[in-house]
């Protein structure tokens, strides 16, 4: 559908295009971008994903830049400066940047005649991950009269989809659904009494690059232990390691190095690799959106993939739990909210902007509270547009002087070695004697010839003379304050709104419970028709169709079609050749069984038509 979709940008229609993930959703504006003049203007809550485009953009020669919450004042006006003068095709932005005083002051003179709100689901009060700041987009189109806009998701329910095209305020708006069927994906779950085992088992069947998610930090790491006993390559993942190892750890799966990656959901978002050949879900989502979001991350080259579910019973009762546990009382909201300010030290009044360092932990010890639910009051507090809390939040070193240059020159004067610290950062960084600017130790590192260690101690050494201040890197969890903190008994928290959601939510849980119960539906097709589409068929390949195609043979035929193909295996064989071997079995019939032993993972057929044992 990518062609309609750019056709229908192209004409100046509001568009809303729901495409699975790995369906090619930035192809659908860069496009029409592209073929227009001015500059395109794209809305993301993601910052690792717009850091990604915006290099892909930047290596095929297109101008494109990314302003997100890392940046000081003086970057973000310094970009916002060049693109009133045309410097960028694209700008990348998170939504919370719309409402900066800095940034409607520069919206004027920006030449937007394209705006792309990814992540649209981020707009619905009913989706699974609404974001306030979202909800405000609106008031941008009010300032760009007549400019199309293009709202793109992966996962959106058709309640949720009405809701985007009325928050975002679309006029002879049209909707694209791509089919939410992956042909090439086999779904499964099983309830198990040792999921362990079962992991074991299926990365030992099917072979080939997988991710494993897990619903905590410590069962990454222990299980990535343990599959390294049984010789499987695995290292985990998870939003508590520092950037630099996520990223090293990121890599060396990219490349191979590492077959399995065992982490929590915060591994995954915009990583483009197509060859996964299974996704291995070891807790159990919340949620639908999630699921599939997750899971559709194999088999992005088309080829036969899995997606399993492993579960027990005890899992499912915590799911119903669930609703209660992620919207506690509003009373309870605000005892949280109290112990809060209470940490970082916030007095009623103030706080609105900044951004303070939260170590999760800690806090629950501190203040002896239950870990779920500080996390859930966390999320609510987001919800409601008091706060966001980020524990994979990047803000890049920064210095900025704190003297008169006749006072500097003085300083060098008296302390020649640290003299060369003082010009590289004189030379390197544009404005910094007036302005807090983003430095990077191991840039200076590279120019002055030192360790990365040595430029921060010197950093550091300067800083307590008085001449500099220092800010060193933080990709610590950090909890911003968007509001002033307010009195914990005033603080405003719109009750029905948050029933409401709370209703939807569970509701959400109910179909993730129905599809890891389903025995005798096809899973691809209940997917599908979760998200509206209705025209979706029976898969063939998940684990009820396969069953299904079993039981239309006898017990007894069945037996004798495997034990003759398994005897036909001393060498690859091709499909044509078997059948031609079992003339007596009708074609169907060979291949319900072909089906079955591949989707067990017993046999592989490649798209020669093949057949090779596995294991």
């Amino acid at each position: 559908m990518q062609e309609d979709i750019i056709q229908s940008i192209l004409e100046g229609n509001d568009t809303l295009a729901l495409l699975p993930t790995g369906g090619g959703k930035s192809i659908c504006f860069q496009v029409p971008a592209l073929l227009t003049e001015g500059l395109c203007l794209v809305i993301s809550p993601l910052i690792a994903l717009m850091r990604d485009q915006v290099n892909g953009l930047l290596q095929k020669d297109i101008p494109a830049e990314v302003i997100h919450s890392g940046l000081p004042f003086y970057e973000v006006k310094k970009i916002l400066q060049q693109a009133t003068h045309g410097d960028y095709k694209f700008l990348y932005l998170s939504p919370e940047r719309l409402e900066s005083s800095l940034f409607k002051e520069y919206l004027p003179a920006l030449n937007i005649t394209l705006l792309v709100v990814d992540e649209a689901h981020c707009v619905s009060q009913w989706g699974y991950d609404f974001r306030p700041p979202y909800l405000r987009i609106a008031n941008l189109r009010d300032e760009l009269p007549g400019i199309p806009i293009i709202a793109l998701t992966a996962s959106a329910t058709p309640d949720v989809q009405e809701d985007i095209t009325e928050k975002l305020k679309f006029v002879n708006g049209k909707i694209f659904r791509q089919s939410f069927e992956r042909p090439n994906i086999s779904y499964s779950s099983f309830c198990i009494d040792s999921k362990v085992n079962k992991l074991s088992e299926i990365l030992n069947k099917v072979h080939g690059s997988s991710i494993v998610y897990c619903s905590s930090r410590r069962q990454t790491k222990e299980l990535a232990g343990l599959l390294h006993l049984q010789q499987i390559p695995a290292d985990f993942y998870h939003a508590g390691l520092t950037q630099e190892i996520r990223d090293e750890k990121q890599q060396a799966w990219i490349n191979n190095q590492t077959r399995v990656m065992i982490c929590t959901n915060a591994f995954g978002m915009g990583i483009d690799k197509p060859d996964v050949r299974s996704v291995i879900h070891y807790d159990t989502p919340d949620c639908l959106e999630n699921y599939y979001q997750e899971a559709g991350r194999a088999g992005r080259d088309r080829k036969k993939s899995y997606a399993v579910l492993v579960y027990q019973k005890e899992n499912l009762a915590g799911l119903r739990t669930l609703p209660d546990r992620r919207f506690p009382p509003i009373t309870e909201i605000k005892k949280i909210y109290q112990s809060l300010a209470d940490y970082l030290q916030i007095p009623v009044g103030i706080g609105e902007g900044q951004y303070f360092d939260f170590d999760l932990m800690e806090f629950i010890k501190n203040f002896k509270l239950d870990s779920l639910l500080v996390i859930n009051t966390l999320k609510v507090l987001e919800q409601e547009g008091h706060l966001s809390f980020s524990e994979t939040i990047f803000l890049p070193s920064q210095v900025t002087f704190s003297v008169s240059k006749d006072a500097l020159y003085e300083f060098e004067e008296s302390y020649p070695l640290l003299e060369p610290m003082l010009k590289c950062l004189l030379r390197t960084y544009e404005g910094i004697i007036d302005n807090r600017v983003s430095i990077h130790e191991k840039q200076l590192a590279r120019i002055c010839r030192l360790t990365i260690e040595e430029v921060k101690n010197q950093l550091l050494q300067i800083q307590s003379f008085g001449i500099i201040e220092y800010l060193p890197q933080k990709d610590t969890p950090q909890i911003h304050f968007l509001l002033n903190r307010a009195s914990a008994q005033y603080l405003q928290i719109d009750q029905d709104h948050y029933l409401q959601r709370k209703k939807q939510y569970a509701e959400r849980v109910e179909n993730m419970i129905r599809y890891i119960g389903l025995t005798d539906e096809c899973r691809s097709r209940y997917i599908a028709n979760y998200f509206g589409d209705v025209d979706a068929t029976d898969c063939g390949v998940c684990d009820n169709c396969l069953t299904k195609k079993r039981k239309s043979l006898s017990s007894e035929e069945f037996s004798l079609i495997e034990s003759q193909v398994t005897a036909l295996l001393t060498s690859p064989i091709s499909v044509d050749e078997v059948i031609r071997h079992l003339q007596k079995f009708s074609k169907e019939k060979v291949w319900n069984v072909l089906d079955f032993m591949q989707g067990e993972q017993f046999i592989s057929i490649d798209e020669q038509g093949v057949i090779q044992k596995t294991g």
